[in-house]
């Protein structure tokens, strides 16, 4: 048995297989490789800092000099010529001693609150700013320190990089290192910028509120000057004081809560309203500079103070010739109205290069000082100069043969529902072509035609030249007479009328063409291709119709040694009682070479400023500055694109038109001068006290024609001459009225018998002998001629005179209405001696031969002899007769309506 388990015992024994055992976690590893990974960390952060450290202690001793001004920016005109060096030369440096300690505090508030605490860098506000970037995914927020912020001033650009912050914090530390807190503090506030030129916190309080100590200023100041370093263009209380005091706020209250201040400071210091107002001084080109400066920094990106500081070249558009002239107009008190008690008579101009869209020369207004309001680029109510822009060219381009400059448009006092204009003149002529209208700033002709073609043409006009109007508040009637919710700038004004000039192209206004540094190319217009915004056909008749308001119409003031076209405009005043005065006045016209527009008024309308003048002077400004400004330009004329139509021009107008009653004949005689032209027709139109309008009386190939009168009515008479052939109508002539006395025809006197009445076609061969009292003069009623001259002669002792009262051409048609045809001296009596009779009426016959009358009886008298027109079919001499002495008193019969002549009921 023992053998038997020996045996069995020095056997190897079968050992079951054994499972793979789990790791097992292990801290201690996990911890060394953290300690590790933290050394390595540490390691190249170290590595990383000390890299850091000597690039920014590099960095700071090679740019030592840059902590002085950088190189000023220089401004070139349109020939390449040095206009101005925008130097910083308004900065003025102070110390430590001589910044308040609040004022201090309230820039460290606000922009650094641990800056007593770092070495140059916030790792708090950097991780910050990180959040969010990444929230935003782009690089919104800066965390930059006091230092660094100096740091990036002075030695780098304003790009927000991760290349660009790493030096930025390289040269932060080195600063910390070289410089103390209070040198840092104080380079910092010497060198930030404020907005409107001003470079450091002593320039800004001088600008600002008009302190050179800074140890003066109140707590409220002190917080609005630490609230303009963000945005300085935003945040200074001159361009916004509303947004000023806003950000004022924001300060006193980080000041509060750091304990700088106590509430009570803060709650006074906040409720403060800005009301200073800087001493007004003139700057040479200052408005165009500040247009400048601001076009630049849309198209570069670069900030203003960039811009600035940083030695660009900057190349312009300006004609200094162009803009001394208006400088110099400017500064003449004699061309502006009176100043106001409380505010000065304002006013602003634009020239622009139409044909390029360079703005050529610009005024912000009278002693503009840098940064002051442009009201150049202000928008105020046109007035009539907007006529052309939402009623005359839309209504051209909408329909041109029914709308053309001699299109007849309504002239009457009337309604468009609830809008009811008025002609400034009070003054209605019924009708008027477009072109006078616009000569004679017609309103409710203007009116009429925009709502003939609907308000929504205007509006779609407005926005397509360069003017966009409020879809919702414009949309009426009154946008025709420039009554818009907004209103138009100078310059949106004369690039508008620039297209009108520059046969309906609109080219994009602009005044930078290029910018340079250090030889190198930052930005350059490039012209995009002008849009064709209206066509040449009605630019050009635009422009035909605009130089006729200058030659002849409101806009006569502007007229100079040189094509001018253009338009004026007034708005009126709506205080009570001063209806008849304006709140903005304006002229906007062009010559071939460039377009202008002018406004004058008021900042502030009120009783005591509003403008007593009308558009004449804008006018009168215009003239002045332009012909100085183009001096250098040889005059020339509007030409008229190939291709344009010429288009019939009307018959001219009458102007003379004369109305008479005659008593006799109860008859009104109108006459007028005949008009120049082929075809001519007179419509002859007639309102009487019972009518509600003119109504068309007769058509006339002579310039004459005869109404029946009823007694105890009233006529007002019109004349429209027009072509036959082409059917176009002249504007209405001078409207004549006569008035019709009441009572019957009765003469004084009895008389003895009818003169030979030639009823029917009597033959005059005979002298008819006037023996007496003749009454009537032989009155014919059927149409034809008097073949024979009806010279008589007196019988009773009286000298003859043959020709007296003769028709000697024999009665000589008018041609018109056959049968009111007149022969005035055939067979007319004279009776030379006492007892012969003057037949005042005799001879107003039609007769071929116009029977001769005889009467018998003698008085004494005397009266006109027989004078007038002959009729003769085709006829159109006119032969007169001499005055006769007769005797007796005559009465005069009621004539027959057929025995009138060119008369038409």
């Amino acid at each position: 048995m023992s053998a038997t388990r020996n045996s069995n015992a020095n056997q190897p024994k079968k050992q079951p297989k054994k499972r793979k055992a789990k790791k097992k976690f292990r801290p201690k590893k996990l911890l060394v490789w953290f300690l590790i990974t933290c050394a390595l960390g540490a390691f190249c952060a170290m590595a990383g800092y000390i890299v850091i450290m000597l690039n920014g202690e590099k960095y700071y001793e090679e740019n030592k000099d840059k902590m002085v001004m950088a190189d000023a920016a220089i401004v070139y005109d349109r020939d390449n010529q040095e206009v101005m060096t925008l130097a910083r030369e308004n900065r003025e440096l102070v110390t430590m001693s001589d910044i308040p300690e609040k004022l201090a505090q309230a820039f460290i508030a606000t922009e650094d609150k641990r800056f007593t605490e770092h070495n140059g860098i916030d790792f708090w506000s950097i991780g910050r700013a990180l959040y969010k970037d990444i929230m935003h995914r782009s690089l919104v927020e800066g965390g930059s320190t006091i230092t660094q912020q100096l740091a990036k001033n002075m030695f780098l650009d304003a790009d927000k990089t991760i290349f660009r912050k790493a030096n930025e914090a390289a040269i932060a530390l080195a600063l910390e290192r070289n410089k103390s807190k209070d040198e840092i503090l104080e380079a910092y506030m010497n060198r930030i910028y404020f907005g409107n030129r001003a470079y450091g916190v002593k320039a800004a309080a001088k600008l600002y509120f008009g302190k050179s100590d800074l140890t003066s200023l109140q707590v409220w100041e002190m917080a609005t000057l630490a609230a303009i370093p963000k945005a300085p263009s935003y945040y200074n209380p001159i361009s916004d004081p509303e947004r000023s005091k806003e950000r004022r706020g924001v300060v006193l209250q980080l000041m509060k809560d750091q304990g700088y201040i106590t509430e009570e400071e803060r709650a006074n210091a906040a409720a403060v309203v800005y009301d200073y107002k800087p001493p007004t001084k003139s700057n040479q080109y200052a408005a165009f500079i500040d247009y400048v400066v601001n076009e630049a920094v849309e198209k570069t990106g670069k900030t203003e103070d960039e811009l600035l500081r940083g030695g660009y070249k900057i190349y312009t558009t300006m004609d200094q010739t162009a803009q001394k002239a208006m400088e110099q107009a400017y500064a003449n008190d004699k061309l502006f109205q009176a100043d106001g008690p409380k505010q000065q008579m304002q006013s602003a101009m634009v020239i622009v290069d139409h044909k390029t869209g360079g703005i050529i020369g610009m005024i912000g207004g009278r002693d503009y000082k840098t940064k002051d309001m442009n009201r150049a680029v202000r928008p105020r109510a046109p007035g009539s100069s907007f006529k052309p822009i939402t009623v005359f060219a839309p209504a051209m381009e909408y329909d041109f043969n029914k709308y053309n400059p001699y299109t007849m448009l309504k002239d009457e006092k009337m309604s468009f529902g609830g809008y009811s204009p008025s002609n400034w003149d009070n003054v209605y002529l019924g009708q008027m072509s477009m072109k006078q209208t616009i000569q004679k700033s017609g309103n409710v002709a203007s009116v009429w035609l925009l709502n003939e073609i609907g308000v929504k043409r205007g509006m779609d006009f407005s926005k397509k030249i360069g003017i966009p109007l409020d879809e919702t508040k414009d949309r009426n009637l009154a946008i025709a007479l420039g009554g818009l919710t907004k209103g138009a700038t100078p310059l949106q004004m004369a690039a508008a009328y620039g297209a009108f000039a520059n046969n309906g192209q609109l080219n994009e206004s602009h005044s930078v063409l290029k910018i340079e540094r250090a030889g190198s190319e930052v930005y350059t217009y490039k012209p995009a291709k002008p849009e064709q915004v209206m066509s040449a056909r009605t630019a050009w008749y635009m422009t035909e119709m605009l130089k006729n308001a200058v030659d002849n119409g409101t806009g006569a003031s502007a007229k100079m040694n040189r094509a001018v076209a253009g338009k004026t405009g007034t708005t009126q005043l709506d205080l009570k009682g001063l209806e008849k005065y304006n709140r903005d006045v304006w002229f906007a016209g062009y010559t071939p070479e460039w377009s202008a527009a002018i406004w004058m008024g008021f900042d502030t309308t009120d009783t005591q400023h509003y403008v007593k003048d009308g558009s004449a002077r804008p006018a009168i400004l215009f003239k002045e500055v332009m012909t100085k400004a183009l001096v250098n330009y040889k005059p020339s004329q509007f030409v008229k694109p190939k291709g344009i139509e010429d288009i019939s021009a009307p018959p001219p107008t009458v102007s003379d038109l004369a109305g008479t009653y005659i008593k006799e004949e109860q008859t009104v005689k109108l006459t007028w001068s005949p008009v120049q032209g082929d075809n001519i027709v007179y419509k002859v139109f007639r309102k009487g006290t019972k009518d509600s309008e003119p109504k068309l009386l007769a058509s006339s190939a002579t310039p004459e024609l005869r109404d029946m009168a009823i007694p105890g009515d009233k006529y007002e008479y019109y004349v429209v001459p027009y072509n036959s052939a082409t059917s176009i109508e002249a504007e209405k002539s001078n409207v004549v009225t006569v008035e019709i006395p009441a009572g019957g025809n009765q003469g004084p006197g009895e008389g003895n018998g009818n003169n030979g009445n030639g009823n029917n076609n009597g033959n005059g061969n005979n002298n008819g002998n006037s023996n007496g009292d003749g009454n009537n003069g032989g009155n014919g009623n059927n149409n034809g001629s008097g073949n024979t001259n009806g010279n008589n002669s007196s019988n009773n002792g009286g000298n003859n005179s043959n020709n007296d009262g003769s028709g000697n051409t024999g009665g000589n048609n008018t041609g018109n209405n056959t049968g009111n045809n007149t022969g005035n001296n055939t067979g007319n009596n004279t009776g030379n001696n006492t007892g012969n009779n003057t037949g005042n009426n005799t001879g107003n016959n039609t007769g071929n031969n116009t029977g001769n009358g005889t009467g018998s009886g003698g008085s004494d008298g005397t009266s006109p002899g027989g004078s007038g027109t002959g009729s003769t079919s085709g006829g159109n001499q006119t032969p007169t007769g001499s005055a006769g002495t007769g005797g007796g008193s005559t009465q005069q019969p009621v004539p027959n309506p057929n025995q009138v002549p060119n008369q038409t009921q």
